[in-house]
């Protein structure tokens, strides 16, 4: 069994003014994308390393990885994202001070801003058209309800949670698993900010649209300890295969998702009892439980959509400790592994120096500063550096993902094709299904399985433009 993996990353910015005037995220972002522009005449561009980067709505920086079917691939790529950006920053921290600017330019990976804005961390996955598409939302909705648990970034949320559109919450703050789960309304729907589903509907495949469907997941959390990120992503790869494979799991549906989703966000045991709509109540632990125990015996069958049966195993490990830890009631074993028991610890640190509550200013500060990415700053440098938090891959394998595609899809085409045409100096057009030189012959390649890593076509045509090389071409901004 295999799958496509993807995720879309989308970064907030922030301005540190100093004696100067305040900055807003417009103009910083075009100091950031002005490299991005000059090199491909545009802000929303591919890359050589299969990836597209763009600017979305909002001044937000958007990574979207390379088509991945390991999921070692995805942590690699989801890191090169990391550095892309932090390069970037780098960038436009110097053209900002030579431009009289003496603030401090930050990129923080994370899902709000001070207003209370949100932006996301998407989940992409390839399934089979033929799947009940129903079915599969049916199934899948409890586990993405109860799985920011094991997963979530944790963030400082209104203590109670807003139960319509209308209502904003009340009642002091709190830490609670994420920040997502308050601007979700809906649990399958195409809408994206409108009305933000769990599950966005919106079918988009970006293949071959006979065969394949992308699901494409919007709760989750930006996550920003690798271990994390596999587990988020690797769970739910798990429990589309159960799916697939028809392993009959009774019905898990939930009455009251969206309501729950919003509870469970503040509850950091795992108690919260959750009903059924078939009836009968469980709580989010055994819920997760159920899901964990299905995977494991499909995993000891060997029928597996995560690349490797050793990553396939970690995940089943990290997600059975995850629970044994909640199910005791202490999670610090995992604060090298999971973001918010890692955020958690930092911010009862604090607390205890300072006597505060979650209310103290300084806390959100921390928040933030845990998911800043800007070169320097953010607590995640410090944390890997004394070996406080785990990784997944090395810093030889994001090295490479910087530069290179996923070397088993068609991202690998891609990416080629990319560094081919702008050593040429040519002009083309590619998106994750095509790609064209525009010139008179108007040369061009459908590429619709995203697992086909090999093309005569697109070989033919990537040595053609190969031929034209400038050797003094910039490969990437």
């Amino acid at each position: 069994m295999k799958r496509i993996f993807g995720l879309e990353t989308e970064y907030g910015i922030a301005y540190t003014a100093g004696t100067t005037r305040r900055l807003g995220p417009e103009e910083v972002a075009r100091y950031l994308f002005r490299p991005v522009v000059e090199w491909g005449r545009s802000s929303n561009v591919f890359l050589p390393n299969g990836a597209r980067l763009y600017l979305d709505v909002g001044s937000h920086p958007e990574y979207a990885s390379a088509e991945c079917d390991a999921l070692t691939d995805l942590v690699a790529q989801d890191a090169a994202g990391n550095r892309i950006l932090a390069d970037l920053l780098a960038r436009a921290q110097g053209a900002l001070t030579a431009d009289g600017h003496d603030g401090t330019a930050h990129l923080v990976k994370n899902n709000t801003d001070s207003a209370g804005n949100s932006y996301g961390s998407h989940e992409n996955f390839l399934i089979r058209r033929s799947m009940d598409f129903s079915r599969l939302t049916t199934t899948l909705l409890p586990f993405l309800v109860t799985r920011q648990l094991i997963v979530g970034a944790g963030a400082l949320i209104p203590a109670a949670p807003s139960l319509s559109p209308q209502d904003q919450g009340a009642g002091g703050t709190v830490f609670g698993l994420s920040a997502r789960s308050d601007v979700m309304w809906e649990g399958v729907s195409s809408a994206t900010t409108r009305s933000r589903p769990i599950i966005n509907a919106r079918d988009e495949p970006h293949a071959d649209a006979e065969q394949y469907r992308r699901l494409h997941v919007i709760v989750g959390d930006s996550s920003m300890l690798q271990p994390t990120t596999e587990l988020k992503v690797g769970s739910a790869g798990l429990v589309l295969d159960l799916i697939e494979t028809g392993v009959p799991m009774g019905d898990l549906s939930l009455r009251h998702p969206i309501r729950d989703i919003r509870l469970l966000a503040r509850d950091l045991s795992g108690s919260t009892v959750l009903e059924s709509a078939a009836g009968g109540t469980r709580t989010a632990l055994q819920l997760q439980r159920t899901y964990l125990e299905h995977a494991r015996a499909l995993v000891e069958r060997g029928d597996h959509s995560l690349g490797d049966d050793a990553v396939a195993a970690r995940v089943l490990d990290r997600w059975t400790r995850m629970l044994t830890a909640l199910e005791s009631g202490d999670v610090s074993s995992m604060a090298g592994e999971i973001d918010w028991v890692a955020k958690k610890a930092l911010m009862d640190r604090y607390l205890e120096r300072s006597g505060a509550d979650f209310s103290d200013p300084r806390l959100a500060r921390l928040d933030v500063a845990y998911h800043d990415i800007t070169p320097g700053a953010g607590l995640l440098n410090s944390l890997e550096a004394s070996g406080r938090v785990q990784t997944v891959v090395g810093p030889a394998a994001v090295d490479a993902a910087v530069e290179t595609p996923p070397a088993t899809t068609r991202a690998r085409l891609r990416g080629r094709f990319v560094s081919a045409a702008h050593a040429a100096r040519r002009d083309f057009t590619v998106d994750w299904v095509h790609l064209r030189v525009n010139d008179q012959a108007g040369r061009a390649v459908v590429l619709k399985d995203p697992f086909a890593h090999e093309s005569e076509r697109a070989e033919a045509l990537i040595a053609a433009l190969s031929a034209d090389a400038d050797p003094d071409a910039r490969m990437r901004p």
